[in-house]
């Protein structure tokens, strides 16, 4: 037991503190983290040291790595032989490192995540490049320390020719930090170099012209360069990398097939297949008819064979999205700096290395004067002794001993006693003339070389320009072209991108309920036909809208109360032909009695658009699209309205298109777009068209200049007809305009007018949920001064209440005749077209 003289009371807290930090300070300074100077932690210096000790040089056998991770362990790093040899496999695969620094030989793993076969079973070398990291260390270039039993001596940093930290990067988690610095380009970080050794005042966004970004060993893209820059300005950032992929058809079957040809940095590709197996498996995504790995020496090579009937650039975003394929590099620039760990940016790494080569050139030009000044002290002594020869050989032979010899020659020449010995020890052949001329001819080299060494090491700029010589000579030998490619602008994938494009039937009803359906889903019908059930709204409840849109579009919905609200097509739920859909009110925050009037497609919000809207009393507004382009949940301003007045359409132009008016008792008029100034969103407009007291604005289109287009008018008991725009002459804006249809009991009040091609489909719907599509080209084409004919048979009670033109690119399954219909399946009236 120990007395009580010799127990020593210590405070826990501190203890812990004291200990922890000293267990933290060993692991961050030698375990985690890398030199500024040489890019490489403890182990990996070790590892290449060992190598160099053994002279397992690149143009030498291999030696096992067996071998080498023995005497790393048994000299200079007492820990596992696993992490030694794990670090020096990593050191071997040019997976993972941009310039591997151990050439192997065996099976080192791959990029499947293979492990490395047993020590025992490979063999290495250094590589050539790991050269340049240790040459001069024998030049007194570098601090050495003790190895961890104190019976050897170890590099603390080595020389190093080339800035190691940013060509291959490190990695590394110590206590409480972690380092990740990506690897760059070889010759990219030495222009980069060089740049800042002329220009020391250089600036970071100079220096990113010189190195753009990573280069990672496996290629791929880095998407956008925003976290490059946050990187190399404050020494953190997020790099977006991604896959390459391409598109390739099989010229046999047709089939078009994913190809996988690069992935991101430190992506398993095993797990990768297999994780899209598990999405296709599990249909998240979905096809994907096969999936094989066809890599091979020649290169990586990933097929995901796809489905006829699929979208590839779908599917490729779906992958990007699901997958490792799109994955993110956080870079963290964290390096031991003067036995600190600081983050630094670009600048201030290219610094301190730029700083170190500085100081090791310098120590290599005292360590190589000290070297010549010695030769050179020995080389004046035989000089001198040769211009005496006979008078030293007589000292000599007079001599008894050697000693007395060397201070007899002292005494009389003032010889040091190194040049004294230096002349005991030459051979007699030095003695000829021959060998005379060369001991005279080294001094001269010599005294050049001295006076060389002395002229750079008092020059601060002949050491950088020696810095730049010989970094322009390790990129001349090693640096090879860039491997990733850097995109300028991050493409951040969208739900958008991961839905097939395609036009959809976006039907409203009057009671409020939306949904969406494949056009495909309506088949053609000749005029006079009854239809078919496209929507079964409850009681008292009709489908008042029906629109044409991709699934991609924003859509703009104009309600009566002059509000705009925006929804994405594919956000609108999908259901069956009979099928309701969704109460708009669970979609959008409409106010109790607001109705939508418009539903409007828009691609994209660009300059150069306008928005027309017109409103029951014929007051008509023209306001730029971009105003609409920043939304809020709960709606914004269209325009004002008067109280008693509703918003009846909305109508997207260019600006220079004529606007047609029609109005429920078959008024219309036609007056250039630029008769209407364009204000703001809030503004009231001005008026368009002069409407009887009983009448009011029904439609509203827009009309291109010289355009060969056909204006179809429908009333509310069937009728319609198609005439000639150009019976339309362009009036002035605010007349009451010309005749577009007469309106009787029989035919009833106008409910719709649409422009339309011969090509064009129109579906008409009723007050009953019936849908009847048909071709423009079986409604009759006449003049603007008649009630039209029969459009599709009604029953008693049923009114048409919308008209909607089906998109032109829409490709439908067509029905030619009647009796195609019937067979079908689909009700027809037969009935003969009525003119009246």
């Amino acid at each position: 037991m120990l007395s009580e003289q010799n127990k020593v009371t210590v405070n826990i807290v501190d203890e812990m503190r004291k200990s922890y930090m000293d267990y933290a300070m060993s692991v961050i300074i030698g375990r985690a983290l890398p030199d500024v100077r040489d890019g490489l932690k403890p182990v990996h210096r070790r590892i290449l040291y060992a190598m160099y000790d053994l002279n397992n040089d690149y143009n030498k056998p291999y030696k096992k790595s067996a071998r080498v991770v023995g005497d790393v362990i048994g000299k200079y790093h007492p820990h596992g032989d696993t992490a030694v040899y794990d670090s020096i496999v990593r050191m071997a695969q040019d997976f993972s490192m941009r310039h591997p620094l151990v050439d192997g030989q065996g099976n080192f793993g791959s990029v499947d995540g293979d492990s490395a076969a047993a020590m025992r079973y490979t063999e290495i070398r250094m590589d050539r490049l790991a050269h340049e990291l240790l040459n001069d260390i024998d030049k007194e270039t570098v601090t050495f320390g003790p190895n961890y039993d104190d019976s050897l001596e170890e590099p603390l940093v080595l020389p190093c020719k080339y800035p190691n930290l940013l060509v291959n990067g490190s990695e590394g988690i110590a206590v409480g930090m972690a380092t990740k610095i990506p690897p760059h380009n070889l010759g990219e970080v030495i222009d980069g170099l060089i740049a800042l050794i002329d220009d020391p005042r250089i600036s970071i966004e100079e220096l990113i012209e010189k190195i753009p970004g990573p280069d990672f060993p496996t290629a791929g893209f880095i998407n956008g360069r925003e976290g490059i820059t946050d990187a190399y300005k404050n020494g953190r950032g997020i790099v977006q990398m991604r896959a390459r992929a391409m598109v390739e058809i099989d010229r046999r079957s047709g089939r078009e097939s994913i190809i996988i040809t690069e992935l991101p940095y430190q992506v398993n590709k095993a797990r990768l297949i297999e994780k899209i197996a598990e999405l296709v498996k599990n249909k998240k995504i979905e096809g994907i008819s096969d999936l094989r790995d066809e890599s091979d020496r020649e290169g990586m090579r990933i097929v995901v064979e796809l489905r006829r009937d699929m979208i590839p650039g779908v599917v490729l975003n779906q992958l990007y999205k699901m997958t490792v394929m799109q994955s993110s590099f956080g870079i963290i620039m964290l390096a031991i700096v003067s036995g600190q760990p600081k983050i630094l940016n670009l600048r201030e790494v290219l610094d301190c290395f730029v700083d170190h080569r500085r100081e090791i050139v310098t120590k290599r030009c005292v360590f190589e004067l000290k070297k010549a000044e010695a030769r050179a002290h020995i080389l004046y002594g035989l000089k001198l002794a040769l211009e005496n020869l006979d008078e030293v050989i007589k000292i000599i032979k007079g001599s008894a001993t050697s000693p007395e010899a060397k201070q007899g020659l002292i005494a009389r020449f003032a010889f040091s006693a190194i040049q004294a010995q230096a002349i005991l020890d030459m051979r007699l052949h030095r003695l000829t003339g021959l060998e005379r001329g060369k001991i005279l001819e080294e001094l001269a080299e010599l005294l050049t070389q001295i006076s060389r060494l002395k002229e750079i090491l008092g020059s601060e700029v002949e050491i950088l320009k020696i810095v730049k010589t010989e970094l322009t000579e390790i990129k001349e030998k090693f640096a090879n072209p860039r491997r990733t490619e850097i995109l300028d602008k991050s493409a951040d994938l969208t739900l958008e991108d991961m839905i097939v494009e395609e036009d959809m039937v976006v039907t409203v009803t009057h009671g409020g309920y939306i949904k969406r359906n494949a056009v495909s889903l309506y088949r053609a019908q000749r005029r006079g036909g009854k239809g078919k059930t496209g929507v079964k709204p409850k009681e008292e409840d009709f489908v008042e809208n029906l629109f044409i849109a991709s699934t991609h579009a924003y859509i703009l919905i104009f309600t009566d109360l002059g509000k705009v609200y925006w929804l994405k097509v594919h956000e609108i739920p999908q259901g069956g032909r009979s099928s309701r859909g969704k109460a708009i009110v669970n979609l959008l925050q409409l106010a109790p009695e607001e109705k939508v009037m418009t539903i409007l497609p828009v691609t994209k919000f660009e300059k150069g658009q306008y928005i027309v809207t017109a409103t029951a009393r014929g007051i008509i507004k023209k306001t730029e699209l971009m105003a609409y382009s920043h939304p809020r949940t709960g709606g914004i301003i269209a325009l004002t309205i008067d109280e008693g007045d509703s918003l009846i359409e909305a109508r997207l132009t260019n600006g220079e298109r004529d606007l047609l008016l029609a109005s429920r008792k078959g008024k219309s008029i036609r007056f250039p777009e630029t008769d209407v100034r364009s204000v703001g969103r809030p503004a009231r407009g001005v008026r368009g068209i002069t409407l009887d007291e009983d009448d009011s604005v029904i439609g509203l289109q827009s009309v291109a200049a010289n355009t060969a287009l056909a204006l179809v008018t429908v009333t509310e008991n069937g009728y319609g007809k198609r005439t000639d725009i150009g019976e339309y002459r362009v009036q002035s804006r605010g007349g009451k305009g010309v005749i577009t249809i007469k309106t009787s009991v029989r035919n009833g009040c106008v409910v719709a007018i649409r422009m339309v091609e011969d090509e064009s489909d129109l579906m008409f719907i009723t007050n009953r949920g019936k849908l009847l599509r048909t071709n423009v080209k079986n409604i009759r084409s006449i003049g603007r001064n008649t009630q039209g004919v029969r459009m599709m048979v009604l029953e008693d009670g049923e009114l048409i209440v919308s008209v909607a033109k089906l998109a032109e690119k829409d490709t439908v399954d067509g029905v030619d005749s009647i009796e195609e219909a019937v067979e079908e399946g689909v009700e027809t009236t037969g009935k003969p077209e009525e003119e009246i």
